[in-house]
């Protein structure tokens, strides 16, 4: 059976997951790297991205990230990911990022950002994976605003390539 067959709705393969910040994460005032953020945003993001293919993923891209608001050392990193849309053997995989005062259960948007992995066969070489079936309104924004980004970006690699 084709890999391609069928769908895998939103849902299957979403997660939260929650990080303590630790000094380790961070710098001596007290604030966390930004690297430390983006390396468990691409974890999370991998989890999913492997959890819908079921198959070995890699990193391809990842699109703009601004961080809105600190996270500091000691503060809970939430980190909520999900797959947007899936090509033949690429998905988009988005990323909301909050920190949370465990102390005061106030909650902050510090950043957002698109990751794009490949799905991987055994000899490291690009292969098909079912279709992501978005279901709530939120999943079909999400997926159509993701169609959007991908077709933005096959423009600009096809640039790319052209001027090379």
């Amino acid at each position: 059976m084709s890999r391609r067959a069928g769908g895998k709705g939103v849902s299957l393969s979403q997660m939260t997951t929650v990080r303590l910040m630790m000094p380790t994460d961070g710098n001596v005032q007290g604030n966390v790297f930004g690297g430390a953020i983006m390396r468990y945003m691409d974890e999370v993001a991998g989890i999913v991205a492997f959890q819908h293919a079921r198959t070995n993923v890699v990193t391809a891209s990842i699109d703009r990230m601004d961080f809105f608001a600190p996270v500091y050392v000691g503060n809970l990193l939430i980190l909520k990911a999900s797959v947007n849309y899936v090509g033949r053997t690429s998905m988009e995989v988005g990323v909301r990022i909050e920190a949370e005062d465990p102390l005061t259960g106030e909650t902050t948007h510090t950043c957002s950002s698109y990751l794009t992995f490949v799905a991987i066969d055994g000899d490291g070489r690009p292969t098909p994976i079912k279709p992501v079936v978005p279901a709530t309104p939120d999943e079909k924004r999400r997926f159509a605003e993701a169609r959007l980004r991908r077709n933005a970006r096959e423009g600009s690699l096809a640039r790319r390539k052209k001027s090379v």
